[in-house]
């Protein structure tokens, strides 16, 4: 058996999955794109440097 929907809650499709549907796949892209979500992460600091690899 397949998760819902994280969107509408509906069944998940083999075709879209985890969505019902491209445009509950749309929805959540949206989501991403306009900063609705973020993934947490801590504060750039001597333990976690910036990258150096793009540098002249």
């Amino acid at each position: 058996m397949s998760s819902p929907c994280p969107i509408c809650r509906k069944p998940a499709t083999q075709e879209a999955r985890p969505f019902c549907s491209k445009r509950c796949a749309d929805v959540d892209l949206q989501r991403w794109l306009s900063d609705r979500y973020v993934v947490p992460g801590g504060q750039d600091d001597d333990e976690n440097p910036l990258s150096t690899d793009f540098e002249d």
